[in-house]
């Protein structure tokens, strides 16, 4: 399986800059044979607290633009945005996954909203986990700020061969990411796929790209620098079951 991870260089606050970026990336993850395309968290404006400004229904603008670059060039597609409906208090941090049809097959709300920017101010915490597959592959999807509570990772652990974590992670913290992308890989004996922007946000938080491909062994098998946008790798998803069968660890888990 191919993987298309976009390391956008977010323009802050402009959806349709951002658009334009998605649909030239996807353009090029088709052109390189691409089973799957993934953007960071908030793709579409960056880690921005104006909810009232940037936030749109869940079926709104930003989901009919991704479906259709998902049909368009036939790849499945992961990415994130800003999400609120008329009658909430608070909008929601969503990640959603289409298919090679354009049809939306998964969407998780962030489970930890960061305080220490009082992202929870703004946009409230989900409560619930999701799988789906991707050519037959079971995965599930987290956001930024969730990589620190493994927990979390643990509730999905048995159910799936693949976690993409999408990302708005600061460079100050990039030693973190990395290493706790690593972990979650060596815990839960699966691939861990982690997609940060890069460049400078509209607060002036520099993003250091650094997404990686961490296999279920926790060997690097990708990794971006703080420049390039635009990455891919390829994993075989049948390593999962031979690493479990070998080392079956996480029979032992309790919870």
């Amino acid at each position: 399986m191919k993987i298309a991870l976009i390391q956008l260089n977010i323009a802050w606050e402009s959806k349709k800059t951002n658009y334009e970026k998605a649909e030239f990336f996807a353009r090029r993850a088709a052109e390189k044979k691409c089973d799957v395309v993934v953007f960071p968290e908030m793709f579409n404006t960056g880690f921005s607290m104006n909810v009232s400004a940037i936030a749109e229904s869940e079926n709104g603008e930003t989901n009919l633009v991704l479906s259709e670059i998902a049909k368009k060039y036939g790849m499945y597609l992961i990415a994130g945005f800003p999400v609120k409906k008329q009658d909430e208090e608070k909008g929601r941090n969503i990640a959603v996954v289409y298919d090679r049809r354009g049809i939306r097959i998964a969407a998780y709300t962030k489970m930890h909203p960061f305080s220490f920017l009082n992202e929870d101010k703004y946009y409230a915490a989900g409560d619930n986990t999701v799988t789906f597959d991707i050519n037959g592959m079971p995965c599930s999807v987290f956001i930024c700020y969730d990589l620190r509570f493994p927990e979390a990772f643990r509730r999905v652990a048995k159910k799936v061969h693949a976690i993409f974590v999408i990302a708005n992670w600061p460079s100050s913290r990039k030693d973190h990411w990395e290493t706790l992308l690593k972990a979650r890989a060596i815990e839960n004996q699966c691939f861990v796929i982690g997609v940060n922007r890069t460049g400078t946000d509209g607060n002036g938080i520099h993003y250091p790209g650094a997404s990686h491909i961490f296999d279920p062994s926790g060997n690097d098998i990708l990794c971006g620098n703080d420049k390039e946008e635009f990455l891919s790798g390829e994993i075989n998803p049948s390593e999962v079951a031979e690493i479990r069968s070998k080392f079956p660890f996480l029979k032992d888990m309790r919870i």
